[in-house]
């Protein structure tokens, strides 16, 4: 319950000070270097090393990959049913196909599963980094209008700049030291460090995600929000628990790769779509709104995991 209450605070100071202009608006930057380059590393150099490589890690690992694949699909055939822009159809797929797994997601698994939980977490969130900084940089870099504020035909995608991006990214350099630095080294003196490192994850990623959230205009964008919403937080877990149903995994592994899979939509995508200007406002509203719904939308899928009668667990198994 506590954590749950920390998660709630958080959030909510960090809009309020927004609101009430206590901060300037540009604080959350500061924030998220913090939290990238030192927290989110930190997580991955105390949990990684403890990880059991096997077979039941596919789930982890194919979670992010189907809820993106299902992304993908569903906006191409609704953009068949109801016309909409290229860029509108790629903003779309970024915000519902690639979630908020560690600046929500390992905050909300460490308070409803336990810290124990978390190098599942790891491996969800690794292969949506992998994701997003490949397909869906690639596809946002390739969708652009020509009227994209500070971007160039310089900035259209190769392979180079792709793996540069991939390599340079503070998480997964960190993800890449957790599995290499212990067969070389003994990481656990420094276990006390990345303790008090990790402490600070949940209550700034947090913080930074309420400063962040903008609810203007939200009314106009209805019906395209609540396909995405709709999407991001109802079907593609349905989807993961459908498909990883008949694979080999603990109970705990399943329920943790459908629960991650049921985050809110990832900030950065909505980052992405407003640097290339890929209908800003509807990508920034759905990430703003999806974290508020998957508060509520979270609880309810643990609740069928793990408390219904007849566990939505049971059935996956």
């Amino acid at each position: 319950m506590v954590n749950l209450v920390l998660i709630l605070v958080c959030i909510l100071a960090g809009w309020l000070l927004r609101r009430l202009r206590i901060l300037p608006d540009e604080t959350h930057r500061g924030i998220n270097i913090w939290v990238l380059y030192l927290a989110v590393p930190a997580v991955a150099l105390k949990y990684v090393p403890t990880i059991h490589w096997g077979p039941e890690l596919i789930v982890p690992a194919l979670s992010p990959i189907l809820v993106w694949i299902g992304s993908w699909l569903l906006f191409m055939l609704y953009s068949r049913i109801r016309p909409m822009s290229p860029a509108t159809r790629t903003a779309l797929t970024l915000v519902s196909g690639l979630g908020n797994t560690s600046f929500l997601g390992f905050p909300l698994v460490s308070a409803y599963y336990g810290e124990q939980a978390l190098p599942i977490a790891v491996v969800c969130d690794q292969l949506c980094f992998i994701i997003m900084a490949t397909i869906a940089s690639v596809m946002a870099m390739n969708t652009m209008p020509d009227t994209a504020i500070g971007t160039s035909p310089a900035e259209k995608p190769n392979a180079i700049a792709v793996i540069k991006k991939l390599l340079s990214f503070p998480p997964f350099i960190g993800f890449l030291a957790a599995l290499i630095l212990p067969l070389f080294i003994d990481l656990s003196p420094a276990v006390p460090l990345f303790d008090k490192i990790c402490a600070t994850l949940a209550p700034m990623a947090l913080f930074s995600v309420g400063m962040q959230l903008s609810f203007e205009g939200w009314r106009e964008e209805l019906p395209l929000l609540s396909a995405s919403l709709a999407y991001k937080l109802l079907l593609a877990p349905l989807l993961v628990a459908a498909v990883v149903a008949g694979l080999a995994a603990s109970g705990t592994t399943r329920q943790i790769s459908v629960f991650e899979a049921a985050m809110a939509p990832m900030i950065t995508a909505g980052v992405i779509a407003t640097q290339y200007n890929l209908n800003p406002r509807l990508a920034n509203l759905t990430v703003s709104i999806g974290i508020l719904l998957s508060l509520v939308t979270t609880a309810l899928w643990y609740y069928a995991m793990t408390h219904l009668p007849i566990s939505l667990t049971d059935l996956m198994q």
